[in-house]
């Protein structure tokens, strides 16, 4: 089939690299055109494991280009993707202008061919017929003898940074809402190859002998929703074992042990139970504030979803409260930051939680570095430009009085953390995801302090820090 996708962020460029690799005709559309000779070139302008491979494949067959040439893209393609950014405004609401912009494109382009529109955007419920009216709008000006005919769908993505390949060849379900048996159809057919679990160079043999992908087919305005209730719920989930992870701070419990006893339970289950220092990037906050504001458009406070929100702003600095407990005055203290971005395997800093430790600990007066595999360079977001970017552990360590681990990145549990204590002043390690064995952090000589968790720790190193706090709180009075 022949496919258009406008727009390559992170949705976009995915969604039509991985439809190429299925045999489709894709041609992908930016009007950045830096960004589209960048990819012409073979190179991806975003960091997500194995795009980069598929891209070039995809491209060498000949099922892949790119343009900024909107106007020929869409005249020569039968499905035409809606894949430009949606970000948040102050508001709470979803800045849907470049969603409109593309519609006005496509309603000032489409031809005689019939052609199906799909919100792959994550957009404010009832977008679709929105985009629809914007489309209708134009071609009305353009007083053809004969009016395109077309139909709106909505199709949202649900693509996990660090792992989209897999997930767009092996999603849960595709979620196709649309008015038109047409268009649905068609959208069926484009993904017929996924759905049957027929994709080729991806996926583990063992794979192959799996059911069909549920495809759940809706109206517009329940596909839009499903989008949104996905991401809050998971949101909520996650706010919740936090608050219960507080709470196991402070009767003795530990949350990692609660969280598996109750993710056992088959209503439950074990996802998003994993307690840490927030939720962060570009879905959750987002997509969580759009449907408060959604809410609050149509009467009625989304509470509980509020409250998600306001456990998760609180948790983000859950680690600067345990440090002041360890060390208490935190000015002129050094504090290393292990991970920055939002989740691992990805470059993204959108919303990250590290950006708010690392403003707080400036406001308190604390030097601040950091290690972050992917993130080596300032420019990616102004307030690197506060701390010290280091390119090892060692240097890293060297003379902090506490390590903060913000972002569970593989490679930190096979850091020599023995070797890591000797460098630093006090060998504290603030565990900000649970990631580590707090056991094997106690014999490296940390003192080791989990989120929800019993505190595990050298010693000598408790002596130390408790003659350190007894000292200076002599010294103040």
């Amino acid at each position: 089939m022949r496919v258009c996708v406008i727009g390559t962020g992170y949705v976009g460029l995915v969604t039509g690299v991985c439809l190429a690799h299925i045999g489709h005709q894709v041609i992908c559309v930016d009007n950045n055109k830096a960004k589209v000779e960048l990819m012409r070139s073979g190179k991806s302008p975003i960091y997500e494991p194995g795009l980069s491979e598929i891209m070039e494949s995809a491209m060498e067959s000949g099922s892949l280009e790119f343009t900024t040439n909107t106007n020929s893209a869409i005249v020569n393609s039968q499905i035409l993707f809606i894949a430009v950014g949606t970000p948040a405004l102050p508001t709470g609401e979803s800045d849907t202008r470049y969603v409109e912009a593309v519609a006005r494109e496509i309603g000032l382009a489409i031809n005689g061919e019939y052609k199906v529109i799909v919100n792959k955007s994550t957009v404010p419920i009832g977008s679709g017929d929105w985009v629809r009216q914007i489309i209708n709008s134009e071609i009305k000006q353009r007083k053809l003898d004969k009016k395109p005919q077309f139909d709106v769908v909505s199709n949202p993505e649900f693509l996990r940074e660090g792992s989209a390949i897999y997930d767009t060849f092996n999603p849960d379900r595709i979620v196709l809402g649309g008015n038109s048996e047409k268009a649905i159809s068609l959208m069926q057919e484009l993904y017929k190859p996924i759905v049957e679990r027929k994709v080729t160079g991806i996926n583990p043999v063992e794979e192959l002998s799996l059911p069909n992908i549920p495809v759940v087919v809706t109206d517009l305005g329940s596909a839009e929703t499903i989008k949104y209730a996905a991401n809050s719920f998971l949101a909520t989930k996650i706010s919740f074992i936090n608050e219960l992870a507080n709470i196991c701070d402070r009767v003795g419990a530990d949350v990692t042990q609660v969280a598996k006893g109750i993710g056992l339970d088959s209503r439950i289950g074990h996802k998003f139970l994993q307690a840490g220092i927030g939720w962060g990037g570009s879905c959750f906050p987002k997509d969580v504030s759009a449907l408060i504001h959604t809410a609050t458009d149509y009467g009625y406070d989304a509470e509980l979803l509020k409250a998600t929100v306001k456990v998760n702003d609180s948790q983000r600095l859950l680690a600067i409260e345990k440090l002041q407990q360890v060390l208490k005055i935190l000015k002129g203290k050094t504090i290393g930051l292990l991970g920055l971005t939002f989740k691992p395997n990805t470059d993204d800093l959108r919303d990250a939680p590290a950006i708010n430790l690392i403003q707080e600990l400036n406001r308190l007066g604390a030097k601040v570095k950091a290690y972050d595999p992917l993130i080596q360079s300032s420019e990616h977001h102004q307030v690197l430009s506060t701390l010290k970017l280091e390119t090892n552990p060692e240097s890293l360590a060297s003379d902090c009085d506490a390590l903060v681990l913000v972002t569970d990145w593989q490679e930190f549990q096979y850091w020599d953390y023995v070797e890591l204590a000797k460098l630093m002043k006090s060998p504290v390690m603030i565990d900000g995801r649970n990631y580590l064995d707090a056991a094997t952090m106690a014999a490296a000589g940390f003192y080791y302090i989990g989120i929800g968790c019993p505190t595990t720790g050298n010693a000598l190193v408790a002596k130390r820090l408790q003659r350190s706090s007894t000292s200076l709180t002599t010294q103040v009075a």
